[in-house]
């Protein structure tokens, strides 16, 4: 299947909107949403009787918008006679009725063109996350890729003033990671030196994943038996590989699109938080891990409450056949999906490709 041809979206479904809502119903269903999408206004039944091809009084309109209402798939502000769609009513518009067609190729070059394969991943993962939110005028977020998608190459050790050491890791041949640790005691450069050898022996070529398994094991099985090549190597290796919720890590741009869709400084504040705090977000962008496609959270559907008026559409990202991680757009629930989600589609293709290790 080609960068620009859409997977099958497999999103995330809530409660049914009731029995099957009728052919002209629908009609004039999804004409509400897409002027509501596009104006970001209440919708009253005289321009939806006037506006369709459909033979309909603007009485008929009223109530089958009212049987609408019923089902809860629009409101009626108390400002205005006309309506909205619902946070349920988007997600049946969005599962049932949208359109979603290809990005073009001058689209998918764009994207191409931005995520230069000679880039280490990390520089990708940016570079995608400014992409997604250019081109949206969203936020854009990107995860790194997961541990068991690093291998290390070599590691080296260097010590610092007090109890720190600095980790020198390098992975996939291509990528350098700096890690500042701090450690129980002061090590000698001899020590450290040795220890670097030990692992770099031990554990060269295997994921980082693979290599905080077998170290953590070591130190639970074998401490009372290392010699003290092993045991330092073993302690510092445990500090370096010990998984951090700064370690699973994402990269978001573009927060400051979303501020005016808020209503006050204190919403400004809630959602800036919430990037700051990761380990949530992170969290929900791993649960998009286990579907592949599109995965779109509308409203309060994400479980995560900074969210609640905002919808998050993601989709994970493959490495050489393996899936690595997530990346997405999130922005006001009126967005236009049928332009964000192949976007996001193509997005997470064309990185996968790009950070591909064995090219």
């Amino acid at each position: 299947m080609g960068a620009g041809q859409p997977r099958r979206a497999a999103t995330r479904r809530r409660r049914s909107p009731g029995p099957e809502v009728g052919e002209r119903a629908q009609h004039l269903f999804k004409m509400l949403v897409e002027h509501y999408l596009a104006e970001g206004d209440p919708v009253g039944s005289k321009t939806l009787a006037s506006s369709t091809e459909l033979a309909v009084s603007p009485a008929t309109v009223r109530n089958i918008m009212a049987d609408l209402e019923d089902r809860g798939l629009v409101s009626s502000p108390h400002t205005s006679a006309g309506r909205v769609p619902t946070h349920r009513g988007l997600r049946f518009f969005v599962d049932s009725l949208i359109s979603v067609q290809p990005m073009d190729a001058r689209g998918v070059g764009r994207i191409r063109g931005t995520l230069d394969p000679d880039m280490t991943p990390h520089q990708l993962v940016e570079a995608a996350s400014r992409m997604l939110s250019r081109v949206t005028h969203m936020a854009g977020l990107v995860t790194v890729p997961r541990p068991e998608q690093l291998s290390l190459r070599q590691v080296e050790f260097l010590p610092l003033s007090g109890k720190r050491v600095l980790a020198i890791l390098v992975v996939n041949d291509r990528e350098v990671q700096n890690r500042v640790i701090h450690t129980d005691r002061e090590y000698e450069d001899t020590e450290l030196t040795q220890a670097a050898n030990y692992i770099n022996h031990e554990f060269g070529g295997k994921s980082l994943l693979a290599i905080r398994t077998g170290v953590l094991d070591s130190m639970r099985n074998d401490k009372d038996r290392l010699d003290a090549i092993m045991q330092t190597a073993l302690d510092v290796a445990s500090k370096t590989f010990t998984e951090s919720e700064e370690e699973a890590d994402y990269v978001v741009s573009g927060e400051s699109n979303l501020v005016e869709s808020l209503a006050s400084v204190g919403d400004v504040r809630d959602l800036f938080d919430a990037f700051t705090r990761k380990g949530a977000i992170v969290h929900l962008l791993d649960r998009c891990l286990e579907t592949d496609g599109i995965q779109l959270f509308i409203g309060e559907e994400s479980g995560y409450r900074p969210f609640d008026d905002y919808s998050l559409i993601t989709a994970r990202y493959e490495v050489n056949g393996d899936v690595a991680g997530v990346l997405g757009v999130i922005g006001p629930t009126r967005m236009a999906y049928e332009k964000v989600i192949p976007v996001v589609d193509v997005t997470a293709r064309l990185l996968g490709s790009a950070i591909d290790y064995d090219h």
